[in-house]
């Protein structure tokens, strides 16, 4: 099958968790034999054209002008869609369903439409405008839980597949450690952007209260973002500047040796679409506490793998970090239920078998028409 994935960003400038289960997708479609091409964003420094782990890229200049910039690009993604002739397009998100669905109208080409989660959770005003009819037109819709499949039913009622992200599961978390901080330290880590609905700020606030128990600690923050400076303030202010650690952006293939250095995960979201490096996180064995928000629990189990708060709770984070930092055979056995979890519900493998099913479903029953 040749097979259009829209995705509107793409590694390596964006390794966030859409842009990483795309890539894992285009990769091992490729060595099923399937003909791949990811049509993206167009970044500073990279090809218009490239081909890469058996797929192809095609990079398209993204003008940053409102609605008209959004216009420009869907009419390029057509063309190229065009070009490529495929049997099925895949669309990303919510919105990058719009040129799927025209050139569905154009071109009579079947598409799948897979929510991925600010478009669902988080929709601005031309996702809010287009998603009904979007959803309505899918030969099939797909989304990552079953929380997001209630809120995409609730702007469409239809029949939605819930195909959860996956990652690589190669990590041997037996391996030796070269460790980031001195071997005294205990690590608790955060991965993702300083952006408040990340909830960095209530995280922050509890370290003062784990640093006046436990001043052996160490908050180390992968990540950069427009709350940065508020957060570094913030620190400041609570006089626990020493015991966090503002590490900044770093490349994904390096995120492995921070997870891989820790001790306990943590992702204090308000909102939380699914959580990409939470899998990251279980595949390296580390016991999470996270926020009882959107769709964590359904990645989480909390008490077995992990320990779930309520979002904006600081003293819930504080007690429950400090919980696992206090019990390390506690937190082990968290660690490992985990990993067999990330091993049996979201192994890339299991995640492109259910994707393939949706594509042989569309393209069998929508038809293109």
């Amino acid at each position: 099958m040749k097979i259009a994935i829209i995705v509107h960003s793409f590694l390596p400038k964006w390794p966030n968790g859409t842009q990483i289960a795309t890539y894992f997708i285009a990769e091992h479609l490729a060595r099923r034999g399937h003909l791949v091409h990811v049509i993206t964003s167009l970044d500073e420094g990279l090809p218009d054209e490239s081909y890469e782990k058996g797929f192809y890229i095609h990079r398209i200049p993204l003008i940053k002008i409102r609605i008209f910039g959004a216009l420009f690009f869907w009419r390029a993604i057509i063309r190229t869609i065009r070009k490529i002739d495929p049997d099925l397009v895949h669309a990303q998100s919510l919105i990058s369903g719009m040129p799927a669905l025209i050139s569905k109208k154009m071109l009579k080409i079947p598409y799948v439409v897979w929510g991925q989660g600010s478009d669902v959770y988080l929709p601005n005003g031309l996702v809010k405008l287009t998603s009904k009819t979007v959803i309505k037109n899918a030969d099939s819709a797909i989304a990552l839980t079953e929380n997001m499949k209630k809120v995409m039913q609730d702007i469409y009622n239809r029949d939605i597949a819930v195909v959860p992200n996956g990652i690589e599961l190669g990590v041997n978390v037996e391996k030796p450690h070269v460790r980031i901080l001195e071997e005294t330290y205990k690590r608790i880590l955060f991965v993702g952007r300083l952006h408040p609905v990340k909830g960095v700020r209530y995280l922050i606030q509890a370290m003062q209260l784990i640093h006046a128990r436990r001043p052996e600690t160490k908050l180390i923050l992968v990540g950069d973002g427009e709350e940065r400076d508020y957060l570094e303030d913030l620190t400041d202010h609570l006089g626990i500047r020493e015991c966090v650690d503002f590490v900044g952006e770093v490349p994904h293939e390096r995120i492995i040796d921070y997870l891989d250095h820790a001790d306990v995960f943590v992702l204090p979201s308000l909102s939380e679409s699914f959580g990409i490096v939470l899998l990251e996180a279980m595949a390296c064995g580390l016991p999470i506490v996270a926020t009882r928000v959107s769709a964590v629990p359904e990645v989480v189990a909390n008490g077995a793998t992990g320990i779930l708060v309520e979002p904006g709770d600081v003293s819930g984070l504080s007690e429950s970090l400090s919980r696992l930092l206090a019990d390390p055979d506690h937190a082990a056995a968290l660690g490992r239920s985990g990993l067999e979890r990330a091993r049996s519900a979201f192994s890339v493998a299991r995640m492109v078998d259910d994707t393939t099913a949706v594509y042989d479903a569309a393209t069998a029953t929508g038809m293109g028409d």
